[in-house]
């Protein structure tokens, strides 16, 4: 992906700032789109298999000799796993589209910080590790989420704290983006 830094972590940026603004702003929206999030099955296709495509790509383009042998057989099994869990693990599929979708965006913040100069590459490196570490927690129990989310709608104050904190992260993001990263 023919990408920067500094274009990732403006966009990343951006899209923090906006959707935490949104919370931010429009707290009993936003509380009840969040709570309806893990059964969204529309969103969840369309993580799930934007995700999937993502990951077949990558893989596609991977030149390391180990699995030149089984690359085929890996690019059909794994295109079947997204689009078969479309099909046929339809609980709880946004969560898991997300989970996918979120290391797959870990995985190009990680590629593009890798070799920055800067030591704030470690901010997005970390920030993308959580993501990762989230993602395997929730691939396993996309539950917790819904429960998560519950916890943070169930006050306003709640949600609009934590839609600061995501504003300011945002707001971080963008500014490496715009002057350490340039």
């Amino acid at each position: 992906m023919n990408i920067s830094l500094s274009q990732l972590c403006l966009a990343l940026g951006i899209a923090m700032m906006v959707t935490h603004g949104w919370a931010l702003v429009q707290a009993k929206p936003a509380a009840h789109w969040l709570r309806q999030f893990h059964r969204n099955y529309g969103l969840g296709v369309l993580l799930m298999l934007a995700g999937t495509a993502w990951f077949e790509w990558n893989l596609y383009q991977e030149q390391l000799q180990d699995i030149a042998g089984y690359k085929n057989l890996m690019l059909i099994g794994f295109g079947a796993v997204g689009v078969g869990c479309c099909l046929f693990v339809r609980d709880f599929l946004s969560v898991r589209g997300l989970t996918v979708f979120l290391m797959m965006l870990a995985w190009l913040m990680c590629e593009k910080a890798r070799w920055h100069a800067s030591d704030f590459r470690w901010a997005i490196s970390g920030w993308a590790y959580v993501w990762v570490i989230a993602g395997l927690w929730l691939s396993v129990s996309p539950w917790r989420l819904r429960d998560w989310l519950g916890w943070l709608t169930a006050s306003e104050s709640r949600l609009k704290l934590a839609a600061v904190a995501g504003v300011v992260w945002g707001a971080f993001v963008a500014g490496l983006g715009l002057t350490v990263f340039k």
